[in-house]
């Protein structure tokens, strides 16, 4: 399996990839986004039953790039998305 290229935007689509892959992309992702001085990014993780919500919000709770995370604006895409603040590099 080829790795996947994911253009370095403030926005993450989480609907493309495999639960099991989470946890190492939005690691790669988080680290990218904080050495390239974003200090804030959208993960959309869909609405659904929530349980990529939450085990994208267990990993943000753990990672020690994350200085806070929250529920998007509802123009933003409401439960349906996470906004995560990250501290400076």
């Amino acid at each position: 399996m080829e790795p996947v290229i994911v253009p370095l935007e403030d926005v993450l689509d989480l609907h493309t990839f495999r639960p099991q892959e989470v946890g190492a992309l939005l690691e790669e992702y988080l680290m990218a986004c904080q050495k390239a001085g974003m200090d804030s990014v959208r993960i959309i993780h869909g609405k659904g039953k929530g349980i990529l919500k939450d085990r994208v919000r267990r990993f943000l709770q753990q990672n020690p790039r994350v200085a806070a995370f929250r529920d998007a604006p509802a123009e933003a895409g409401g439960w349906g998305a996470t906004l995560v603040t990250l501290k400076p590099p």
